[in-house]
């Protein structure tokens, strides 16, 4: 649907996007993408237009992500939303271009473009665990969901019988989890975290395949290095597309964190969206496509398996 304003600006909804809270703006030639953050993103608090823009503005010239044209607070006294407008890039969805890669060479470009950004972000070094609250990207607390173990505790009564998790699925999944905050102990330091970085949440361009933007950052915190590379990795298993990846990353992050337990270690960190999003079955197509691959972990006490 298409909001038409009397001076020729227009405002619809961005293709892809799930939240229902991002738009493409046209006035003219001229072409923006506003973000409204109402809905799921009231949740956040007023602040959350702030902190997305310092995020944006954190890693400018490090990674490619849009110029930031105006951010406005919440006003929760005159209900007014937050906002945040960005400029817009051109690109094509990482998704779209990964579905359609039709050989190895093409799956290489791609995986080795996302792994960069990964490692990128891996080393962009943050003092703890926890969500950012202001827009000075103070870092706070995740409380008892600090980890994978605390993650599951709090979802677990939303994973439910009728959609398959009977008392062997459950302790299948807690056991993984032990696992995983085992794993994920041997690197201590924290990062900076997209958190929702997937081929979709990325425009690449045409022909090249090179990524020109880094789009959709809501989610971002600190958190532990490898949480990006795991949800890269999470349903796309090609070999050429996941070896890439990993040696795109291994490129960028400390020889210490790149052995032979790293896909291991993406595995695990990923456990924690995968519980989020399944717990949310039903919402969208990815909340879906994560209840059947977290129902399969749990049912073969392996982080890396897959459905069917």
């Amino acid at each position: 649907m298409t909001t038409a304003g009397t001076d020729g600006y227009t405002l619809e909804p961005l293709p892809g996007s799930w939240s229902g809270e991002t738009f493409l703006a046209r006035a003219g030639a001229e072409r923006t993408v506003v973000r409204l953050y109402g809905g799921r993103s009231l949740a956040r608090g007023p602040a959350a237009p702030e902190v997305d823009a310092a995020v944006l503005t954190l890693v400018r010239g490090l990674l490619p992500v849009p110029d930031v044209l105006e951010v406005r607070r919440a006003d929760p006294a005159s209900g007014s939303p937050g906002m945040l407008v960005t400029a817009f890039v051109p690109g094509v969805r990482g998704d779209l271009a990964l579905g359609s890669a039709e050989d190895d060479e093409a799956l290489g470009r791609l995986g080795h473009g996302l792994g960069h950004v990964a490692g990128l972000l891996a080393c962009m070094p943050q003092p703890g665990t926890g969500p950012f609250v202001d827009g000075d990207l103070r870092v706070g607390s995740f409380g008892d969901e600090a980890d994978v173990g605390g993650v599951v505790a709090a979802h677990l009564d939303r994973l439910h019988p009728d959609d398959g998790w009977g008392g062997d699925e459950r302790a299948g999944l807690q056991e993984v989890a032990e696992r995983a905050d085992e794993v994920l102990a041997g690197v201590r330091r924290r990062s900076l975290v997209h958190s929702d970085l997937n081929p979709k949440n990325v425009l690449v361009a045409p022909g090249t395949l090179e990524v020109v933007a880094v789009l959709d950052w809501e989610f971002a915190h600190a958190g532990h290095p490898v949480t990006d590379l795991g949800n890269l990795l999470r349903h796309d298993r090609r070999p050429a597309y996941v070896d890439a990846v990993l040696a795109a990353y291994r490129d960028r992050v400390p020889v210490t964190e790149g052995g032979a337990d790293l896909l291991d270690r993406a595995r695990a960190a990923d456990l924690v969206a995968l519980v989020d999003l399944a717990a949310r079955r039903g919402a969208n197509p990815e909340a879906d496509r994560a209840h059947a691959l977290l129902l399969a972990v749990a049912r073969r006490r392996d982080w890396h398996a897959v459905p069917g």
